[in-house]
């Protein structure tokens, strides 16, 4: 099968299952002319971690990894009235715009971008003693996913939902020849996983963002 064919079947189901949104497609199109990477998740996906928030119930939501605040709306749109997320992003610039777009869209009384390094922003958090978060999404650099992990689940309750993103790397992962550090790091977090015995799977998947996959993990 080719990236011709996948993209043609997310569009089929964009179309069929989730119709228009004009606010996400504006926050598109602002992403792309303020040149950020097109590596934020596709409808199909940003409509599937809604679909978990509502399932999972949650309330508080933490979010590794803002980019423009695509995905972060997905997440902010599923809670409820008095649920909030808190989004990280390390660069000042993709923080900024992420705000607006979160204006644009009509969140950003329940939802907070705080710009700073990953694992120093969590580290705060841990050191204030904020409450667990229901869900937890980590979507930022690979090289750090174990070092999230381990905060992750400082910052977590039994009963919370971690999922983390871009982990298959078009099969990547079981290339053990790859040095590349974010295989590496995606594969650390796996086995810390595994060490855990946490409850743990894989979707793969293909579509608009080629072959890749995420886990999830629910904390006993």
């Amino acid at each position: 099968m080719s990236q011709e064919t996948w993209t043609a079947v997310d569009r089929y189901f964009e179309r069929t299952l989730l119709g228009s949104d004009a606010a996400l497609e504006a926050v598109l199109e602002r992403c792309r002319k303020a040149g950020l990477p097109d590596i934020n998740v596709s409808p199909c996906q940003g409509q599937l971690l809604a679909l978990l928030v509502k399932l999972s119930g949650a309330k508080r939501v933490l979010e590794l990894g803002t980019l423009g605040g695509y995905s972060a709306i997905w997440l902010t749109r599923a809670l409820p009235k008095d649920g909030s997320l808190l989004t990280v992003e390390v660069k000042e610039a993709y923080a900024a715009l992420a705000r607006e777009n979160l204006a644009l869209a009509g969140v950003s009384d329940r939802a907070t971008v705080r710009c700073g390094d990953g694992q120093a922003v969590l580290q705060g958090l841990i050191a204030d003693g904020v409450p667990p978060f229901d869900l937890i999404f980590i979507d930022a650099d690979k090289p750090s996913y174990p070092a999230y992990l381990a905060l992750a689940r400082k910052l977590s309750r039994p009963g919370t939902v971690i999922l983390s993103d871009n982990v298959v790397r078009k099969g990547a992962i079981v290339d053990q020849q790859s040095e590349d550090p974010r295989v590496l790091g995606v594969r650390q977090y796996c086995e810390d996983l595994k060490a855990l015995g946490w409850e743990s799977t894989v979707i793969q998947t293909v579509g608009l963002k080629g072959y890749d996959g995420f886990t999830m993990s629910r904390v006993p």
